[in-house]
């Protein structure tokens, strides 16, 4: 399993609308070929800070995401709207153990 998680920190004004790309980056996400989990969390302490959590099944797999619509548009959008730029962290995941 490969796993991406990406630390976002976002402007207070941008928030709600923060969270609705995310929404629809979500639900194109999910939907993908090789997506195990696409998880959006908000910090319920800094409500501006965010974690996707992002499992594939494999490296290509995740390469994949990056070359969608979806992905592509959330980019776009959210740049403006981060406080800082992201940072995504590469794992490998353990457990569970994924059949590939």
């Amino acid at each position: 399993m490969y796993v991406t998680i990406v630390h976002v920190w976002v402007k207070p004004e941008h928030v709600e609308a923060f969270k609705e790309a995310c929404r629809l980056n979500h639900e194109g996400s999910v939907r993908e070929p090789g997506n195990l989990r696409f998880d959006i969390l908000q910090s319920a302490e800094k409500p501006t800070q965010f974690v996707l959590y992002e499992a594939y099944r494999t490296q290509q797999d995740a390469a994949a995401h990056k070359e969608t619509r979806h992905y592509q548009a959330w980019r776009e959008v959210v740049v403006d709207w981060m406080a800082a730029p992201r940072q995504g962290i590469v794992y490998h995941g353990l457990y569970p153990a994924v059949c590939s």
